[in-house]
């Protein structure tokens, strides 16, 4: 494959309150073969306080006209040339550096043009029926019977990114469309969406110290946590170890998503359908599914399913045809040894022998991996690879949900309405797929993780 033409470094600056801020202090984003793709701006700490108490010291946006905002800025989004990216080079940009196939971020330009607006008119619905929206102001009515009504836990809102997937962004739309004002710090994989994000934001008319890009490592974002009243985190298990403990923060850590497919269950027709569960967005995704546990012998369904994945073609990730992830070389070998070892005491079908795929310019495309373990308790089932990942085991009756829980998004592929029930009613399953959608599917203004007013708000009883 020719090498990727290489061109001057984007400069990303942070945007605060009063505008471009260039603190002297950057990095270099690379690609994934390694070489300068973006000059990103690292915020020193102090300057992330006052980038927040400026931020609460700014009124809270109005309800009605931040919808407005919002719905115009995901229009932007997807089609306005923003700090001069067009909305092609922003996908490259995205797919150079966070090694997501291409198809990622152009899906997300459609995504945001039309969920932005979902988002918006949702936020509202997430408000408990028996609850008021806000307290009357000066000049209405005054309340003359007791009742509840909606309030902030905070004023400012703190988000450290993610880098795997653009949908997550969206998820922050909600704060805004809630009077938060919203601070992001973005991850060094992707800066470009949140910075073109916030670009769009401004660029629809919404006033710059409602929402700031800030722009750093690990200790801006525990900075940018200390100083909002509330915070969204996301992240591996690490994150969740950092984070965890703290009830203003809100951890969106690993999904371990699952597929159950049980017995007479034709799973030969929805062999699409879990294949794209497994690698839509290059397989990176907290919803990807990570463990497939099937009623009899699985070896028939892992096999199939084996087969089909092997044909995945390696490409570049701003490939049209791209579908696997790219990273690194590098990293790619670290990542095959970690595979070897987190698979110890399994059957591989794909193993670690094939995981790397060289594309000859630093980089190496991640090929999908599949094994067979013997026992759908097995703690193998929960580990996630940032690839697609799939672990197969078998699963009976006896089991019960057991080895179903704790899953962002089970796609229950069964007949049996009283299982799909019990899914649906356990509060550690957070979606419940029936097998027409992949897991990946995400619908704006339906809670991925409960609705994120739940976190936000609270309901606080006024007594005339």
């Amino acid at each position: 494959m020719p090498a990727t033409t290489a061109s001057a470094p984007r400069t990303l600056n942070a945007l605060v309150p009063s505008g471009s801020y260039a603190p002297h202090r950057r990095e270099t984003v690379s690609d994934v073969a390694g070489r300068p793709f973006a000059d990103l701006a690292r915020m020193p700490r102090l300057a992330v306080a006052r980038t927040v108490e400026e931020m609460r010291r700014a009124d809270a946006p109005s309800a009605d006209g931040t919808r407005e905002v919002i719905a115009a800025a995901g229009r932007l989004f997807a089609t306005a040339t923003l700090d001069g990216e067009g909305p092609e080079d922003y996908c490259h940009a995205v797919a150079r550096t966070a090694g997501l196939p291409l198809a990622t971020p152009r899906a997300a330009l459609r995504l945001f043009a039309t969920g932005a607006a979902a988002i918006a008119d949702g936020a509202a619905g997430q408000r408990p029926t028996a609850v008021a929206a806000r307290h009357p102001g000066a000049g209405e009515a005054p309340a003359t019977a007791p009742g509840a009504v909606w309030t902030r836990r905070g004023d400012v809102l703190a988000v450290l990114a993610p880098g795997n997937h653009p949908g997550p962004h969206l998820e922050w739309l909600t704060a805004l469309a809630l009077g938060y004002r919203v601070a992001v710090r973005p991850s060094r994989r992707d800066p470009f969406t949140p910075a073109r994000l916030v670009h769009a934001l401004r660029a629809a008319g919404l006033d710059p110290a409602h929402c700031a890009l800030v722009p750093g490592g690990h200790e801006v974002g525990d900075a940018l946590v200390a100083a909002a009243d509330r915070s969204v985190v996301f992240g591996g298990d690490d994150v969740v170890r950092r984070y965890g403990a703290d009830t203003s923060v809100f951890v969106q850590g690993p999904g371990r998503s699952k597929i159950l497919l049980s017995e007479g269950a034709d799973w030969r027709g929805h062999l699409d359908v879990i294949e794209e569960s497994l690698t839509s967005g290059g397989g990176l995704g907290c919803v990807n599914a990570t463990a497939l546990l099937v009623e009899g012998d699985p070896r028939p369904v892992a096999e199939a399913l084996a087969a089909r994945l092997a044909r995945l073609p390696v490409r570049r990730p701003e490939a049209p045809d791209a579908v696997l992830p790219v990273t690194p070389l590098a990293r790619a070998h670290a990542l095959r040894d970690h595979l070897a070892r987190r698979a110890t005491g399994t059957e591989a079908l794909l193993g670690a022998d094939g995981l790397v795929a060289d594309l000859g310019d630093g980089s190496a495309a991640l090929r999908p991996a599949l094994h067979l373990v013997t026992d759908p308790r097995d703690p193998v089932l929960g580990a996630e690879m940032p690839f697609p990942c799939v672990w197969v085991a078998p699963w009976n009756r006896r089991d019960g949900l057991g080895p179903l829980r704790h899953s962002l998004a089970l796609m229950t592929l069964t007949d049996d309405a009283a299982l799909v029930a019990a899914a649906v009613s356990d509060p550690t399953i957070r979606n419940v797929f029936l097998g027409t959608r992949p897991t990946s599917t995400y619908v704006p203004g339906l809670p991925h993780d409960g609705h994120l007013a739940e976190f936000l708000m609270t309901a606080t009883t006024v007594v005339p």
